[in-house]
């Protein structure tokens, strides 16, 4: 004898009655394809519960996860991107800027803010992917430039964080400009004897990895992340080959030297303050 006996059959909920999720509510691995809770997601600092899959995020997931109880200043928020080409290719710069700003939020790029690590003040710089492909403008190599000032006023370390397609094409001349810029500028850092650490996150690609990303006193990548000047199809393409497995993952970069170590995002916040201290003493 059954416990429970359905008193009506054929039950249905009428479309007006249904309930969905709310938006955002649900993640899925690219790699393994399960799903993930935010709310889980962002307690194991978005990296997989499953498979250790790095999922791509964000300055403010970054610093959610680098700065003590998530306070943090951030500097120059409003500089925005001039349109000195007045470039157009499927719609005029000036609008391709605002239509992104508007999605995501973002006046460009990066952000740029100062805190503590662990009790050690920082100065952190972060790039965002999600603002035309995290592409190296003038605004960039300026904020990296401003951020890199108030490191050597305030003799605070610098870290730099690198999430980018590479130069920005809309800004053509002005962008790869940002290279020199950059390396110039870190190369102050360097004579004050003021740590920079590189931080390179999936992808770190073209321009950005040909300056600032590998300059580092110590260049760090998170596991799995795409780092290379040109993109793997490109070089395929140019050299008429077949690339080795994992070409260009963070796990063969450093296998070639071009590396430090390979850290884990939920660890990334103890390894630097380490480094900090072990510098400081």
């Amino acid at each position: 004898m059954s416990w429970f006996r359905r008193e009506k059959k054929g039950i249905s909920t009428s479309t007006q009655e249904k309930k969905e999720a709310p938006d955002g509510l649900w993640n899925k691995c690219p790699s393994c394809k399960k799903a993930l809770h935010t709310t889980d997601l962002e307690e194991n600092k978005w990296v997989c519960m499953y498979c250790n899959y790095h999922l791509r995020i964000g300055s403010k997931e970054y610093f959610n996860v680098l700065f003590d109880n998530n306070q943090f200043t951030e500097i120059f928020p409003n500089l925005t991107s001039g349109d000195p080409l007045h470039f157009i290719d499927s719609k005029p710069y000036t609008t391709r800027l605002a239509e992104t700003t508007q999605k995501t939020g973002l006046k460009d790029a990066i952000r740029a803010a100062h805190g503590k690590i662990n009790g050690e003040d920082i100065m952190i710089a972060c790039m965002d992917f999600n603002f035309i492909g995290g592409s190296m403008g003038s605004v960039v190599g300026e904020k990296i430039a401003r951020s890199i000032d108030y490191s050597l006023k305030h003799k605070v370390p610098f870290l730099m964080i690198s999430k980018s397609g590479g130069a920005r094409m809309m800004e053509a001349a002005f962008s790869l400009m940002q290279m020199a810029k950059t390396s110039a500028k870190l190369a102050l850092l360097s004579e004050a004897k003021i740590p920079y650490i590189s931080l390179l996150t999936d992808p770190t690609t073209g321009g950005v990895t040909a300056s600032y990303a590998m300059l580092g006193d110590i260049n760090i990548a998170e596991p799995g992340a795409l780092i290379g000047f040109a993109g793997p199809r490109v070089i395929k393409e140019t050299i008429k080959k077949d690339l080795p497995k994992g070409f260009q993952t963070s796990e063969f970069v450093l296998e070639h030297g071009f590396l430090d170590f390979i850290v884990d995002r939920r660890e990334m916040k103890n390894k630097i303050a380490d480094f900090l201290k072990m510098m400081k003493n």
